[in-house]
């Protein structure tokens, strides 16, 4: 120690003292009444921290962050400093002090892991620290208990094990609706599925095509299994692959499954309207008093005629029905007579209507083809197929709207497409300009049934349609 360090403090007059007492005091008292702003917020953050768990611990300490971004300036060194000491939870435990506070207080026992890409089931218990002969366990203890197995990006598993470090309960939320698990017990794990209780309710969307109906549709907020009941429903009116126009729109108006009041799935569309090239199509879904549903226009006129107009969804016509085409692969003037649909390979191809099934197989330049009869009357023929559905054979039959196989290049074919063939008592005609016969409309015994459920509806949709649009001025 130096001569100058052992000094003694020097004296001051006992005026200055006395009067530096009495200014520490006044500050010590302004800090307890009125702390700072750093101090405030970190005392929130602290309390949350001890008595939440962690995803309640990060949404609070946001909220802590923000409350002091409001209160200090921008330039203040002490604000950078809180925040830059509120790290994520791996900075946060490698000091001693925020231990208790990452560390939630749940069982040492629990563990939960998420299904990242490649994990598999063995994977996810050796990262809780299950041995490989726990999978085999649990997969064999009952035959529902494969579903683990199938798992999905991003799902949670929750493990809870016993003081031995055996698997105790294995807990999964499947979707919105479904959660699945097994628990230990004498004879090896029992298996539970709880299904949550939905309610229903209606919900309106609205759209004008840009480009597609897919994309529209999307972009209204339909789900693409809507978006396909929807061009299911106008099928029979509407050529989805070539009558489609820019400034088209439709209106929907369908059921909702709902959970907490969250959307967690879609029901049938209850009614619908689509303006196609000027002309609009309306309908509504009618369940009758024998429970049988089916969709009608807002008078009571079916939708479902005998055929339907296009076999593939939003395919794209590559070749018309023509009685003087050059073939593109025999090089020689031949008749086309049929339609062309150009889509994927593997898009499903539908029934045109019902029928039986004459041919189910190969056939010459046609490739894989199915050939159905529909009455005395009519003859459809599905030409250079991938593949045939399940089910679906010679001498079977089939229902209108069935899948009957998939969009390939089999037989004298240049790329994927459908070949499609409409005869009426055996002559080729142009299934594009063919008219086909309606079904049966409503019944004069339900008719007032049926409209007391139309007519709200339609209501609906120009009273949704007309506040949306007025929202939008």
């Amino acid at each position: 120690m130096t001569k100058e360090s052992s000094k003694a403090p020097p004296l001051y007059p006992k005026t200055h003292l006395l009067a530096a007492s009495g200014i520490a005091a006044l500050l010590s008292l302004a800090l307890l009444v009125f702390p700072s702003s750093d101090v405030e917020a970190k005392k929130t953050t602290l309390s949350l921290e001890l008595e939440s768990p962690a995803e309640q611990l990060t949404q609070d300490q946001d909220a802590a962050e923000a409350v002091q971004a409001t209160n200090e300036t921008a330039a203040s060194p002490f604000a950078q400093i809180d925040n830059s000491a509120e790290q994520p939870q791996e900075t946060a435990q490698a000091e001693p002090a925020p231990t208790p506070v990452v560390e939630e207080k749940k069982a040492p026992t629990h563990r939960e892991v998420i299904v990242a890409k490649g994990d598999t089931l063995s994977t996810l218990f050796e990262k809780v620290g299950l041995p490989a002969t726990s999978v085999h366990d649990v997969l064999a203890s009952d035959k529902q208990a494969k579903q683990f197995s199938q798992l999905k990006r991003g799902q949670k598993l929750e493990f809870e094990l016993n003081p031995d470090g055996q698997l105790a309960t294995l807990h999964s939320k499947v979707s919105d609706l479904e959660t699945i698990t097994l628990t230990r017990n004498d004879k090896g794990y029992a298996f539970n599925r709880v299904t949550a209780k939905t309610s229903v309710r209606s919900a309106y969307a609205h759209g004008v095509i840009n480009s597609s109906l897919s994309q529209s549709a999307a972009r209204a907020g339909l789900s693409h299994s809507l978006t396909m009941d929807m061009a299911s429903v106008f099928g029979y009116d509407v050529d989805f692959a070539q009558d489609i126009r820019q400034g088209d729109e439709f209106d929907v108006i369908y059921e909702q499954k709902v959970v907490n009041g969250k959307a967690v799935g879609n029901g049938p569309i209850l009614s619908a309207r689509f303006t196609n090239r000027g002309k609009t199509y309306t309908a509504v879904r009618y369940t009758n008093k024998q429970g049988n549903s089916s969709y009608y226009t807002a008078d009571g006129n079916s939708m479902r005629k005998a055929f339907i107009r296009t076999p593939v969804d939003f395919a794209r016509i590559s070749s018309k029905f023509s009685m003087g085409r050059k073939h593109p692969i025999l090089n020689k003037i031949r008749a086309h007579k049929g339609v062309d649909y150009a889509a994927p390979r593997g898009t499903p191809i539908k029934a045109a209507g019902d029928g039986k099934v004459l041919l189910a197989g190969r056939r010459g330049g046609y490739g894989n083809t199915v050939i159905i009869q529909h009455g005395n009357t009519y003859r459809t023929l599905y030409g250079h197929m991938q593949g045939f559905a399940k089910g679906v054979k010679t001498g079977g039959s089939v229902k209108q709207g069935q899948v009957i196989g998939y969009i390939g290049t089999t037989g004298l074919s240049t790329g994927p497409h459908l070949h499609y063939e409409f005869q009426v008592n055996g002559v080729h005609v142009d299934p594009l300009g063919q008219k086909v016969a309606m079904a049966d409309p409503i019944s004069k015994a339900e008719r007032a049934r049926f409209l007391a459920q139309s007519q709200p509806l339609m209501a609906r949709m120009d009273q949704e349609k007309s506040t949306m649009l007025a929202s939008k001025r």
